[in-house]
């Protein structure tokens, strides 16, 4: 499978308003805080990016003791994270063979990024054998399996193709997590409705949306040259496009 090269899109990835507001307090971090009294807790956010996702729980777990982490096999992103927090533990590497000791960590987060991985098995087993036993993670992600008409796909359709060598579908990510002696609970949340082109350009004109980054220069071009014609000759233009998120809690016990 390919592979994106995030330096490429270090500076622009932060640009996407979609990911940045779509960040919450994580529930399932506070749940996991509410059923397991500690004294503090070892937080890891596995392929952090540039930190979005550390500074805002960071703001909302002030008033818990905690130790974060955050990992990322992209110097550059690492570069935006360290930026923009002092007080998180940042590591250079790679998912796949992490430079921890075994059962460092409560609870492990990871967004949007397990499609990244080459070796996912060997994730999987680095994830289990870093976690504290008792320990969480939670992995969030697009189920691409179920977003045949992601509006994406339309415009840049070798992205799907991409995207299928990429992603494990739920019932793989379930059984691998199973079998590892994980207690997994998954669950996918769907939606299918019109949108409006024009809301949707600016992240193709991103294209910090990694399935962009895969495809050749002609195909981007081309679809990017679609989506314009189409909001220039009907600015309310719609297309029908659903959308899909994994969320998997996975125990280890």
């Amino acid at each position: 499978m390919k592979q994106t090269n995030f330096s490429g899109i270090a500076d622009r990835y932060d640009l996407n308003d979609y990911r940045r507001d779509e960040i919450c307090r994580d529930n399932r971090l506070k749940t996991y805080i509410e059923t397991h009294d500690r004294s503090s807790y070892e937080i890891l956010d596995l392929s952090c990016g540039t930190g979005l996702y550390l500074a805002h729980q960071i703001k909302e777990f002030k008033d818990t003791d905690m130790n974060w982490h955050g990992l990322d096999a992209s110097e550059q992103m690492l570069e935006k994270a360290k930026d923009r927090l002092g007080n998180v533990s940042f590591v250079h590497g790679a998912a796949e063979s992490m430079p921890y000791r075994s059962e460092s960590f409560d609870y492990i987060a990871n967004h949007y990024a397990f499609h990244h991985y080459l070796h996912k098995q060997q994730v999987l087993d680095e994830i289990y054998r870093i976690l504290k036993p008792g320990g969480m993670y939670f992995m969030h992600n697009i189920a691409v399996d179920h977003m045949p008409l992601w509006w994406l796909y339309y415009y840049f359709p070798s992205a799907q193709v991409e995207d299928q060598k990429r992603f494990w579908d739920k019932g793989l990510i379930y059984d691998q997590l199973n079998k590892r002696g994980f207690k997994v609970d998954l669950q996918i949340d769907y939606q299918l409705k019109e949108v409006k082109i024009a809301e949707y350009l600016h992240f193709a004109e991103n294209r910090d949306i990694s399935a962009l980054t895969l495809i050749s220069e002609d195909e981007y071009k081309e679809g990017l040259e679609r989506m314009r014609l189409d909001v220039q000759v009907d600015p309310e233009a719609t297309v029908v496009n659903d959308f899909a998120e994994l969320f998997c809690v996975a125990d280890k016990i």
